[in-house]
């Protein structure tokens, strides 16, 4: 790795002012060179300076050392532009230029992802800098021809389902093209959370994607303790890795029973429905809530669980894992559901690589990727769980990575449960360190979630920056969809089931 990038350690700090400052050429042949030699963008994002430029700071993961490299570059109106020779870059530039009005030269497809008025009022969809953007009004990418039709699905849809709008090329049933725009519910989570630490950010971050409410908290909660210098005691450890697990343990089991709801297959819908519930209770018995909320907490978590609590989930895990292996397992042996799965949303491991997919998605493809191997923290650099892979990158990939996991999940929470330590569940962590800047991945049920924390001479975050998995994964559901029938479209968007508001933060 070249000097002129810093390396960090997940879940650990380093000096701000030591992050290397290049010249733009270089930080985008350094990027660029370095994704090509099989490392992959984290987090691209800009911190706003005191000269009316902004610092561009890309953090690329080594999945094979399990090391963060990080360089910055400082821009003022524009630069040349990452995407057309590192697509991974593509939606983060459109970030960038959205937060920051600084456009990323010869960008293939420059449009705004989540629709709001620049943060330094320079806007380069609004020539007049002082109003904001209609959410959803923007070009769209356009194939014509006498046999294309256009379809428009969203984003008011008829489920119970968070805004989105999905624009479909098609030629008869076959889609060409799938364009998504979202952004319909942008909260301005990230903006909020500037400033000193305090109890309410907590709650901010528990709504970055509701559905994985621990997967960020503990995100969160790693970065405060490496700012801090402080570690939660062993047993919290350990219980939030069980409250991580049950959270994966839950969704996949949901999606599961939704992909085959999608194509009519009652029997395994109806018991995975039945029993993501059951999950959720588990969750409940940890902390009175069913989807983890003020579970884990910096320093730790808010509650312990006692011997009669430890039988109890011993209990119900087992039978609701047996009660799942018998709904799922049928998926595997009906060839109706067989021949549906199969070579529908196709996606090459290439392809995935060169996306920056992250999560099942990922694994689906074959990349052997997961936060919890690679970047171990927490109770998983002393309890590793295996990756699990499959390669025919179909809708089949993504439902049977699933499974996979929900094996493995079970298997973490059993032991962990059998050979949990004594002790405090909590411990004070003193006000976080000045001038640092600190990156914490978490191996979320849906993928990676990355977030990064630069602080200022007082200690206070002068920038945060949250990357959900969905970030990195809707393109690849777009380019999954591409020569596919446009009636696969749910079964496909649901073996991917990306977040809407992890996206709109």
């Amino acid at each position: 790795m070249s000097r002129r990038m810093l390396s960090l350690y997940n879940c650990r700090t380093a000096d701000a002012n030591a992050l290397p400052c290049l010249p733009v050429e270089d930080f985008r042949n350094i990027v660029i060179n370095e994704v090509n030699d099989g490392k992959r963008i984290a987090a691209l994002f800009g911190l706003p300076q005191n000269n009316d430029t902004v610092k561009l700071i890309a953090v690329l993961a080594d999945d094979h050392q399990g090391i963060l490299h990080l360089a910055g570059t400082a821009v003022r109106e524009n630069y040349p532009s990452l995407t057309p020779d590192c697509p991974q870059a593509h939606w983060f530039e459109r970030e960038i230029a959205e937060q920051f009005g600084i456009r990323p030269d010869g960008h293939p497809w420059l449009k705004p992802i989540r629709f709001h008025q620049s943060w330094t009022h320079r806007n380069l969809w609004n020539s007049s800098g002082d109003a904001q953007i209609q959410p959803g009004v923007t070009d769209f990418f356009r194939i014509e021809g006498s046999e294309i039709h256009e379809v428009a699905v969203g984003p008011v849809h008829a489920g119970i389902i968070e805004p989105g709008h999905f624009r479909f090329q098609c030629n008869g049933e076959n889609v060409l093209h799938l364009e998504i725009s979202l952004g319909y519910q942008h909260r301005g989570i990230e903006r909020q959370i500037t400033g000193r630490p305090h109890n309410r950010l907590i709650h901010y971050i528990q709504t970055a994607a509701g559905d994985t409410t621990t997967g960020h908290t503990l995100a969160y909660c790693h970065l405060l303790e490496a700012l801090s210098n402080c570690s939660a005691p062993a047993r919290a450890h350990c219980l939030r890795g069980i409250a991580l697990e049950f959270e994966r343990l839950a969704n996949h089991t949901g999606d599961l029973g939704a992909m085959a709801g999608d194509i009519g297959y009652l029997p395994t819908a109806s018991f995975c429905g039945r029993l993501r519930g059951d999950f959720l209770n588990m969750t409940a018995v940890l902390c009175g809530n069913r989807f983890g909320r003020n579970f884990v907490r910096p320093g730790g978590t808010n509650f312990d669980i006692e011997k009669r609590h430890i039988d109890e989930l011993r209990k119900r895990l087992t039978a609701a894992v047996k009660d799942v292996a018998n709904a799922v397992n049928c998926l595997w042996t009906t060839p109706s559901v067989l021949s549906r799965f199969d070579d529908t949303g196709k996606l090459s491991k290439q392809l995935a690589a060169k996306l920056g997919l992250v999560g099942p998605a990922a694994r689906a493809c074959g990349l052997n990727q997961d936060c919890r191997y690679n970047f171990a923290c927490g109770i998983y650099r002393f309890n590793q769980i295996p990756v699990a892979t499959w390669d025919t990158a179909d809708v089949f990939a993504r439902a049977y990575v699933r499974w996979l996991e929900i094996q493995h999940s079970a298997a973490f929470i059993q032991n962990q449960l059998d050979t949990m330590p004594s002790g405090p569940v909590q411990t004070e962590i003193p006000p976080a360190a000045p001038n640092k800047i600190a990156a914490a991945m978490v191996e979320g049920w849906r993928g990676e979630i990355c977030h990064i924390a630069v602080t200022d001479a007082e200690g206070q975050f002068v920038r945060y920056k949250i990357i959900d998995p969905s970030f990195h994964n809707w393109m690849g559901l777009a380019v999954a969809m591409r020569n596919q029938q446009i009636s696969d479209f749910p079964l496909c968007n649901k073996s991917f089931n990306l977040s809407y508001c992890g996206h709109d933060l």
